[in-house]
């Protein structure tokens, strides 16, 4: 079913569905089947760590990015779970963060990077959260954002596929969106697409990044978080009198980690707040997509030695 959902996401009109998570597994909705009720919703900033443990549980990278304001949405007509905020059931988290490269944020000319500019770095709605819930849910945290002096905001959307590996065989995780939600619902201008990379993507649909591989081959701080994160997925420990970079080539090997040429995300960009219209965006808004493109598979090249 999941596959054959991708496929469809990938034609004429994909841009009708709105993605959900529950444990990293994708569900979609159909925008034109709303019922999202927003009376038995809120949105509040919420502390980081609630919102780290619900992002990590449910969203497809099962990571968390350096982060700012964490905001919830909550249900008030049920109870909170165990270790979540008051105020009613989390059922998703919108993250205004620090991205990977603050250049990105240089679309705003007339805004200070970090200070008055952000990146929504995750937006994770559990499978409950009925269509055009994402809209409303981001309407409100921006309205937030605004009174702590943001003013502008970047978000991406990956259109390249994740497939886990199972005992079963390959399972999708994420199918790839172009962002509708922000170009169509939420009056982000688009920018086109982020520079190509290469990517390291380990059987868990999961991304080794280039700062997480520094870590080992140079055996800096953090480094043996990575290393356990490997062995966990299957690679042998470390041998004493091995350095990291033999290592790292050896574990993503053994672990069948996947080489994938990554095409840029999608790059939108809005202002935010009072005056929002006087401020000026770097560059020409581009027509926003409507329909995504078939991916290359991830697993036309598996890993050979270290990633650079």
């Amino acid at each position: 079913m999941i596959l054959a959902e991708q496929l469809e996401l990938q034609q004429p009109g994909a841009d009708a569905w709105c993605q959900r998570w529950n444990h990293r597994l994708p569900t979609w909705r159909r925008t034109r089947d709303g019922g999202f009720d927003p009376e038995a919703h809120r949105v509040v900033r919420i502390p980081e760590a609630p919102a780290k443990r619900f992002t990590v549980a449910h969203h497809y990278s099962a990571s968390w990015p350096v982060v700012r304001l964490a905001y919830g949405l909550q249900r008030v007509d049920q109870p909170p779970g165990p270790g979540e905020p008051e105020g009613g059931r989390l059922v998703g988290v919108l993250a205004l963060g620090v991205p990977m490269n603050t250049a990105v944020l240089n679309v705003f000319p007339d805004l200070t990077p970090l200070k008055e500019s952000l990146e929504l770095s995750r937006m994770c709605l559990l499978d409950s959260v009925a269509s055009n819930g994402e809209s409303w849910a981001c309407a409100r945290a921006f309205q937030d954002a605004a009174t702590k002096g943001i003013r502008g905001i970047v978000a991406h959307a990956d259109p390249v596929p994740r497939v886990r590996i199972t005992a079963d065989g390959p399972s999708y995780v994420m199918p790839g969106h172009i962002g509708h939600v922000y170009g169509h619902s939420q009056g982000f201008a688009y920018l086109g697409r982020t520079r190509a990379r290469r990517l390291v993507v380990l059987p868990d649909a999961t991304v080794l990044n280039d700062r997480a591989a520094v870590k080992v081959r140079r055996n800096e701080t953090g480094h043996a978080a990575v290393e356990r994160r490997l062995i966990a997925l299957g690679a042998t420990a470390r041998r004493a009198e091995e350095d990291g970079t033999r290592w790292l080539a050896r574990a993503l090997e053994e672990v069948g980690a996947a080489a994938l040429h990554h095409g840029g995300c999608h790059k939108y960009a809005r202002t935010i707040g009072p005056h929002r219209t006087r401020l000026r965006l770097a560059g020409p808004a581009l027509p926003a997509p409507r329909h995504g493109t078939p991916s290359p598979s991830l697993f036309t090249q598996r890993n050979e030695g270290t990633p650079r």
